[in-house]
């Protein structure tokens, strides 16, 4: 018998490709919308993510369309937001990190900072309304309660809000263990690089891939990391990156550095261009107790989190926009990069 798996799997990613092409335009106000509601850029990239993936598999669900995309889809990040809370308010000893930690508060934009003890209702209404001008209708569509429960949610978290002071991050001196990761990319080694990682860990590219396990790591995910860059500067090979975000991109590898951001540890990649470096993506770590990397996640074609945070920073940057399966060809696979080149 045939396996239908493989089948099943490029016929999902085809209609995945379909849903993106209508709802990626909304993804820049999702992000933002879930940063405000967050207070972590990298909270804010998963809640999007996830929104997406729970939005596609509720579609077809659905008796009629969405009217009003755009409220629908802030409907279901609200949604899974208030569940999150609610997991880690039932969870004991659970606390949300933007609670307690400064770190994690959002840094000012137009409308100013909200305070994380807003309620999430008051926080969401407060952020529909004075950061993306949503009507009061559509507002209490996408929180799925009442006008009159959007007006006093509206009053009560305006009374709340509360300026605080943008955060300056600086060079910091990595762990050991962050720091071994960094020396090996910056000398090529996808060997030592792969054999840091366990054997169960999850390697995500965010936006783009997810696999597991160490080999897959070392096949797929790291020599792309590595060596990627040759495939960005050549413009007749694809790699998910549209034409207008390569221009000026040079083949040489580019180089790990470890920068503090916001308390945590993260590893900057700096892609050579004919005008000057620049980063293009951002990776995070996470080690367990063996001191083996448990969970890596590629920052690469998430254009929010990587101007958020090289802006913090004050460093030059330049986006890959979101992933394009348009841009790798009719097979919808990117070109592989050659370390031995």
């Amino acid at each position: 018998m045939t396996d239908p798996i493989p089948g099943l799997t490029q016929s999902v990613r085809g209609s995945w490709r379909g849903f993106l092409d209508v709802y990626e335009p909304l993804r820049p106000e999702l992000y933002r919308y879930c940063r405000h509601l967050t207070g972590s850029p990298w909270d804010a990239e998963d809640l999007a993510q996830e929104a997406l993936a729970r939005a596609f598999a509720t579609l077809a669900r659905l008796i009629e369309p969405p009217p009003h995309p755009r409220a629908w889809l802030f409907r279901v990040a609200s949604n899974l937001w208030v569940d999150q809370l609610r997991r880690r308010r039932d969870t004991p000893g659970a606390v949300p990190e933007s609670a307690t930690s400064p770190e994690a508060r959002a840094p000012r934009e137009a409308m100013g900072t909200l305070v994380t003890r807003l309620s999430p209702q008051e926080r969401a209404a407060v952020v529909l309304k004075d950061v993306f001008d949503l009507t009061l209708e559509e507002i209490s569509e996408a929180l799925s309660t009442t006008v009159g429960a959007i007006k006093a949610a509206l009053h009560r978290g305006r009374t709340k809000l509360v300026d605080t002071s943008e955060l300056k991050e600086g060079l910091m001196v990595a762990p050991g263990k962050l720091d071994a990761f960094c020396e090996a990319f910056n000398a090529r080694d996808i060997d030592r690089l792969a054999a840091m990682l366990l054997d169960s860990a999850t390697i995500e590219v965010v936006g783009a891939s997810t696999g597991y396990g160490r080999e897959v790591a070392r096949k797929r995910v790291l020599p792309g990391m590595l060596f990627g860059s040759r495939v960005l500067a050549d413009l007749t090979l694809s790699c998910g990156v549209e034409l207008r975000y390569r221009h000026g991109a040079l083949p040489t590898p580019p180089r790990a550095e470890v920068r503090l951001h916001r308390g945590e540890p993260l590893l900057l990649s700096w892609y050579a261009h004919d005008d000057g470096e620049a980063v293009r993506a951002v990776t995070r770590l996470t080690f367990d107790d063996s001191g083996l990397v448990s969970h890596l996640h590629n920052y690469f074609y998430t254009p929010e989190v990587i101007a958020e945070v090289c802006r913090e920073l004050g460093v030059p940057f330049r986006v890959n926009g979101y992933f394009s399966s348009e841009a790798c060809g009719s097979s919808g696979r990117c070109a592989d990069p050659d370390p031995e080149t």
